[in-house]
């Protein structure tokens, strides 16, 4: 099949994907680019590219049969060939927001600027590609105005100008030149080159305060978009709190006596057990659907059972895994429940508790040990799609390589649709593991050798993945290691990410593999955007980090556009930011921290110094301000303006808040903090990094 067929059949179906929203590095089919050992015969292109040697010589087949006779023109239209090979083709090709069989040419004629993304000069390519081959003759041209739509391209060969297609220079380069988004990205005959010298500085210091003494694990925003948002404990409880404005003085309005629902009777806490994620639907609003990701114990819970993930399927067989220290295999179950807030108010935006019953189960998987199991789902911001992390399962180095057994659940992230259900004879008959559809454009829908709910894999254990608010095609998680290296990731659709081939960027050497290996000659793994080895930042070498958010709030403009993330033993905290930007490549800074002095809660200090005595750092939380939160042993911290911990920035603009609007309800009271959350329950989440 030639190449501009497979772009004609292939690019409609992206239509429904995730919307790539900033030129990230990605290929035309959302996957990340791969790397290439040295360059590719035809196209000009080396390194990280869209295109494997063999679509590199069906490129040239293509470009020959196009039979054009001038050089000139062939050299342009070469290089348009060539651009599903850059590693920004899904941004050239505006991947999801219309079918393009030629990248968006550079257009000043038509008021449309280079990027300010790229460093690219020639922004009247489009009048360059017109002027060159204007009255050059060419086989099936990729020109022709049925290839900018869905038609399929025509099976017999047809010879023709530019000038038979199309009346004027406007004309064509209305229909092939840039954007006047300045975020666009344009194709000026080369390959993009972004501007390096536009980078963001790292803030000069994060100033904290204390809104909040409960320990939790997980923090969700309102899906209304209101000042409110949901706080869950590992035993099992979630809140309904009312977050306080910025600058007001108050406390996180919450009362623990009262939980939004107590799910406590369903869930197992222990070790590295309990509540580990939750998820509102983007139409909670109105449906009053949610869902949570918890443990169960089979020995004491009724509905607890499922499919041990440990089985005859992955090569696994259960009767080996006492050996490794496991226990009762499959004993606790990883689940995923959803939940209803209809019928508790008028509407469930009102609604300030839910029904503690289940509806239905989406998802069950039997651990075959007790850590590394992961635990979050949140929503996909574009595709609506829930996303699920699971960790590698447990035990030392991996030993049965769940993380690269592509038949095997663990040590994946997962996206399924729950909005479309299965029926009960649909579930057996396709041996789903819950009640939920696979989203057609998942990568391995149609691979046999693979299980269809799998996006990306390859970790050990995902602990706190977000998505920027702004730029959607940045889904960044954060793997916790093992031994040496702690790891940040960008995801990208069917990715590997190494593990336990690699941990990080280093190569891990298993001390038990009755699972088997799996050689590094056998895989393209994505390697971490940023990390940080064990002795970097605690000479006792333990170490565990935990996502955050890269942040998007005005508050802090000094900090806006960086990822925040931390480590829990050591209290760390690191703001990384992109050089140059929209590249994909980070640079990470230790960032100072420090308590306001008028903090409404006041911060206990680690002795001798200004430092608030976080404690451990279990997670990050943000609101719909785009506020970003610090959950913590010792409570919640949140981002505040530089000024009052005495921070310089520039950009800071002290100015009255537009807050969003207010829950729809009566809004809680500043409720006293209460100190029921039991020290034991903080010291069992330790046991999740382990």
């Amino acid at each position: 099949m030639r190449v501009m067929e497979i772009i004609t059949l292939v690019v409609p179906l992206l239509l429904a994907l995730p919307l790539p929203s900033a030129s990230l590095p990605l290929c035309t089919d959302l996957r990340a680019p791969s790397t290439s050992n040295g360059s590719l015969a035809f196209c000009p292109y080396s390194g990280k590219v869209c295109c494997s040697p063999s679509e590199d010589v069906q490129l040239q087949k293509h470009f020959v049969d196009m039979n054009i006779s001038d050089s000139a023109c062939a050299s342009v239209v070469k290089s348009i060939l060539c651009a599903t090979c850059d590693p920004f083709a899904a941004k050239l090709f505006n991947v999801g927001l219309e079918s393009r069989q030629v990248p968006i040419l550079c257009n000043s004629s038509s008021g449309a600027a280079v990027s300010s993304l790229s460093s690219q000069t020639d922004d009247s390519f489009c009048s360059t590609v017109w002027n060159t081959c204007l009255d050059v003759l060419i086989l099936n041209s990729p020109f022709a105005p049925a290839l900018r739509t869905k038609a399929p391209v025509p099976r017999n060969a047809t010879l023709s100008k530019l000038t038979d297609l199309w009346q004027s220079e406007s004309d064509f380069c209305n229909a092939f030149g840039g954007s006047t988004d300045e975020n666009a990205l344009c194709f000026n005959g080369q390959p993009v080159s972004l501007n390096k010298t536009d980078t963001l500085p790292p803030p000069n210091g994060l100033c904290l305060e204390k809104i909040g003494t409960g320990s939790y694990i997980n923090m969700v925003s309102h899906p209304d978009g209101s000042n409110r948002a949901f706080f869950s404990s590992q035993a099992g409880k979630i809140w309904l709190a009312t977050i306080p404005d910025q600058d007001s003085g108050e406390e996180l309005g919450i009362d623990e006596s009262n939980p939004f629902v107590d799910l406590t009777d369903q869930v197992y806490l222990g070790q590295s057990l309990g509540l580990m994620g939750m998820a509102f639907h983007p139409n909670f609003a109105k449906n009053g659907r949610f869902f949570a990701s918890f443990n169960c114990d089979k020995a004491t819970s009724a509905g607890c059972s499922g499919t041990c993930a440990c089985n005859s399927g992955v090569d696994c067989d259960p009767s080996q895994l006492g050996s490794l220290g496991t226990g009762e295999v499959c004993k606790y179950h990883s689940v995923i429940a959803e939940y209803t807030a209809n019928g508790t108010a008028a509407s469930p935006s009102l609604s300030e508790n839910a029904k503690p019953q289940e509806v239905r189960r989406i998802f069950t998987l039997g651990l075959p040990f007790t850590a590394n199991h992961g635990g979050q789902i949140l929503f996909g911001p574009n595709d609506g799609y829930l996303y699920i992390m699971m960790g590698d399962g447990g035990s030392k180095g991996d030993p049965y390589n769940f993380a690269q057994n592509k038949k095997s659940l663990l040590g994946k992230i997962m996206r399924v649709d729950v909005d479309n259900l299965p029926s009960e004879e649909e579930i057996i008959k396709l041996n789903r593991w819950g009640n939920y559809s696979v989203p057609q454009d998942n990568p391995f829908s149609e691979d046999k050798g693979m299980e269809p709910e799998i996006w990306a894999y390859g970790f050990r254990n995902p602990w706190r993945c977000s998505f920027d608010s702004e730029r959607h095609s940045y889904f960044i998680c954060a793997d916790i290691g093992q031994d040496d290296y702690e790891e940040v990731d960008i995801i990208y659709k069917g990715g590997n990410y190494g593990w336990r081939v690699y941990e990080g960027p280093i190569v891990f050497q298993p001390q038990k593999t009755p699972g088997g290996n799996t050689s590094i000659d056998s895989i393209d793994p994505i390697f971490p955007v940023l990390g940080y080895s064990h002795s970097q930042i605690n000479r006792l070498g333990s170490a565990a980090i935990s996502g955050g958010y890269i942040y998007r709030a005005q508050t802090d403009p000094c900090t806006y556009g960086s990822y925040l993330y931390g480590d829990l033993y050591s209290r760390h905290i690191w703001a990384a930011s992109e050089t140059p930007q929209n590249s994909g490549n980070f640079t990470s800074s230790d960032t100072p921290f420090s308590c306001a002095p008028d903090s409404p809660i006041k911060c206990d200090l680690v002795i001798n110094t200004n430092l608030p005595a976080l404690q451990y750092i279990f997670s990050f939380g943000q609101d719909n301000r785009k506020d970003v939160y610090i959950l913590t042993q010792s409570g919640v911290y949140r981002v505040v303006r530089p000024s009052r911990c005495n921070y310089s920035c520039s950009k800071e603009v002290v100015a009255p808040r537009n807050p969003p609007p207010p829950a729809p309800s009566q809004s809680y009271a500043a409720h006293p903090q209460s100190l029921s959350m039991i020290f034991s329950a903080s010291v069992l989440l330790l046991e999740l990094f382990l």
